[in-house]
């Protein structure tokens, strides 16, 4: 299957050899969002709600970008440099869905992440 790339100025750009998205077929790869602001790239450095809110922003600007919304992941994967953030991640991540049909989902705790930041998130999802 040929894979297509997909693209949005409303989300930060690659910082290495990754592209934001990959489609193959009826299947959307969304690479790891961090908090950068997209018009400067710069870290945006807000509470870890207001944080949480800008990744998932740049992760429906990638869905749509896609011509899919969150009602199409079926997989979502959020790391954290702190599970003590847990909670309020959890809020407003769990905003963005319906309990009914949320993507399945791992939480993990790491030592770092990329520019140091407090979260990453990346998704799959299928049309």
């Amino acid at each position: 299957m040929k894979k297509e790339i997909i693209t949005t100025l409303n989300a930060p750009a690659p910082i290495g050899p990754y592209n934001q998205g990959v489609k193959v077929g009826n299947t959307l790869y969304i690479s790891g969002q961090i908090p950068l602001v997209p018009s400067t790239m710069e870290l945006f450095s807000g509470t870890i709600k207001e944080e949480t809110q800008l990744v998932m922003e740049h992760l429906l600007a990638i869905l749509e970008a896609a011509q899919m919304s969150f009602e199409n992941v079926v997989k979502s994967s959020i790391y954290l440099d702190d599970m003590n953030n847990f909670g309020e991640v959890n809020q407003v991540y769990g905003a963005y869905f319906d309990n009914d049909t949320a993507p399945a989902r791992e939480t993990v705790a790491v030592k770092t992440l990329p520019k140091s930041v407090r979260i990453e998130i990346s998704m799959i999802a299928v049309k």
